[in-house]
């Protein structure tokens, strides 16, 4: 008996370490662990009309939300972007075990250092700092045509082509987003 009580405490002493870990430890990486909503992270797909011609950069891709729902249902190409390390474990794990792996990248590191010239769509769940920090990145390099979808936060300075209420998502269409508001942006769903 003691054994045992031994045994599960020691379980459940590493599962509430390894819980700690995977929630905050992200802080120390720069953002908190919060994964996307699945209404949000569908309206966000929706929303920026992602294809098989595009190709998806996931920013903050925590556990692949976003990354692997792209490439199985809209056959997007991905580029999933996280630095913390057992979260892009997790990511490579499931992209070698899952299906459309040739149609997804995981990159481990810090999304303020990539290129996003090849980006057709970025999505976003990120916090409002962050935003701040990556716009003027995104405004040097994002193609026309770009779209980003953003869930919770704005884009300081740009205005949404469309706001869903109900989700929280933000649609911005580059180079129009940095243009200055002639109204505010059209919300769709419910109040």
């Amino acid at each position: 008996m003691v054994l045992i009580t031994f045994d599960l405490a020691l379980v459940l002493l590493v599962g509430a370490a390894a819980a700690a870990y995977f929630i905050f430890a992200s802080f120390v990486f720069g953002a908190g662990y919060e994964p996307t909503p699945r209404a949000a992270v569908e309206k966000m797909l929706r929303f920026a009309e992602v294809g098989p011609s595009d190709t998806v950069y996931d920013l903050g891709a925590g556990t692949g939300a976003i990354v692997f729902r792209a490439a199985r249902i809209y056959r997007a190409r991905v580029v999933g972007v996280e630095v913390e390390p057992i979260r892009v474990g997790i990511l490579r794990l499931r992209r070698r075990l899952g299906p459309f792996a040739d149609r997804i990248a995981i990159h481990w590191g810090d999304f303020f250092h990539l290129d996003y010239r090849s980006a057709t769509v970025v999505t976003a769940f990120l916090w409002p700092g962050a935003m701040t920090r990556l716009r003027p990145k995104l405004e040097a390099e994002l193609p026309a045509g770009a779209r980003v979808v953003s869930h919770c936060h704005r884009i300081p300075g740009w205005t949404a082509t469309a706001y869903d209420r109900p989700t929280d998502v933000y649609l911005y269409r580059w180079p129009e987003a940095r243009a200055p508001p002639s109204e505010t942006a059209r919300p769709t769903g419910g109040s």
